[in-house]
């Protein structure tokens, strides 16, 4: 199935906003096996919408159109498709009550012009927008399929995986059905990874897999086409575990489990505490460590100890800075355990590293040494980051993550 994806709205083509909405979708619909051919914007023009409308309707099998679904009078997309499909627009009564109902549970007036958002081609089905006042649209038309979806990622992201993918794989999954795992690493280039795995990649054809870089992680998509989903996961299993054999060393989730969720769920499940103190990263990693829900019952502390003397007044040596250098091994693992003994945490992290743009004496910037200092294991880590101060910072903060996890798998194994 060929898709693409058109973006309505001036203010796109302006510059005044990122069309992230197409990044979303397409994430999306790779995962259930529908391919991306097009992307294309547009702005709030009737005509130059119908022409866009033609393009995709004749080289393309699904077109989902985002933007453009408001109340107001440059709100123009259901009009363009109606009018292209040469069909009506028809006030869809369900739609019309939870509009109502949207604007009485707030307790302010509704504006008429409101309603004009149940308006609706003839023969589509409604999308609930369960966050805000303009529904979805889903047609079928000449074994073409539109989704018509709002413009908020607000609106349009809880829309789309909840309603419109289910109502469009029942059209298009008659006879079988798509489904996807997504594998997710940590710590290896896409070249790398790919090198270790080439022969699997080689010799698959159901399930398929295909990579996805993005920075300091890849992930893999292994697709299958199958039955029913029983079956698909029966084709997918002996695939995944080969592939998590060859790169466990980098392996650390699925689907959409992150670094930090996964982090968090081990510390609460192990009954770990964590103190930590921090050079470079200046209090990222503790902003990242207290983020979820009950971190409290393991993160105890963040220190930032970010220049030589807030490093000395924590009680690092100022010989031992003299000697090994503010940032170092040597003072990184004094920060690690100066930071577990202050609250007598089963964990401790010290950070030090030259986040840039300069750097002392002649070191790299990028340059990071990470301390790890727990009850029966005591590491150092050195790492050599590139990109600029947000991102070196950044890679600082996630490389700690994939540490911990690590750290923790092995003493949950």
């Amino acid at each position: 199935m060929r898709a693409e994806i058109i973006a309505v709205g001036t203010e796109l083509l302006l510059g005044q906003i990122a069309n992230t909405n197409g990044q979303y979708l397409s994430q999306k619909l790779a995962e259930v096996g529908i391919d991306v051919y097009y992307h294309t914007c547009v702005g709030d023009n009737f005509d130059r919408i119908i022409e866009i409308l033609d393009i995709a309707y004749n080289r393309s099998d699904l077109i989902i159109l985002t933007g453009g679904l408001g109340p107001t009078d440059d709100d123009i997309t259901k009009d363009a498709v109606a009018t292209y499909l040469n069909l009506s627009l028809l006030l869809d009564e369900v739609s019309a009550l939870q509009i109502k109902q949207f604007f009485l549970e707030r307790q302010i007036p509704m504006p008429e012009r409101n309603l004009n958002q149940a308006m609706l081609p003839e023969g589509s089905i409604a999308l609930e927008n369960c966050n805000g006042t303009a529904p979805g649209v889903f047609l079928a038309h000449n074994e073409k399929y539109m989704l018509l979806l709002p413009g908020p990622p607000r609106e349009l992201q809880p829309m789309f995986s909840k309603v419109a993918i289910p109502k469009l794989l029942q059209f298009i999954q008659k006879d079988s059905i798509i489904h996807s795992l997504t594998l997710r690493f940590f710590g290896v280039g896409e070249s790398r990874l790919v090198d270790i795995i080439d022969d699997i990649l080689i010799s698959q054809t159901n399930p398929t897999i295909a990579p996805l870089c993005s920075d300091q992680e890849v992930t893999l998509r292994i697709t299958a086409k199958a039955g029913n989903v029983k079956e698909a996961q029966e084709l997918i299993e002996p695939v995944r575990d080969l592939v998590i054999n060859r790169l466990h060393d980098y392996y650390y989730g699925t689907d959409e489990q992150s670094l930090l969720s996964l982090v968090h769920a081990r510390l609460l499940q192990q009954g770990y505490t964590i103190s930590v103190a921090e050079s470079c990263t200046g209090g990222l990693l503790s902003n990242m460590l207290s983020t979820l829900a009950d971190s409290s019952r393991y993160f105890m502390q963040g220190f930032v100890c970010y220049s030589n003397a807030a490093k000395i007044s924590f009680g690092v040596p100022e010989q031992l800075i003299e000697e090994a250098g503010a940032v170092s091994a040597e003072v990184s693992t004094y920060l690690a355990k100066l930071a577990r003994g202050k609250h007598d945490t089963n964990i401790g992290i010290g950070i030090t590293g030259y986040a840039g743009p300069t750097s002392d004496f002649g070191r790299n910037v990028g340059e990071v040494f990470i301390a790890i200092d727990a009850d029966d294991y005591q590491k150092i880590h050195k790492f050599q980051f590139n990109g600029n101060r947000d991102s070196i910072r950044m890679k600082t903060v996630k490389t700690v993550l994939f540490l911990l996890l690590k750290h923790m798998e092995s003493k949950g194994e």
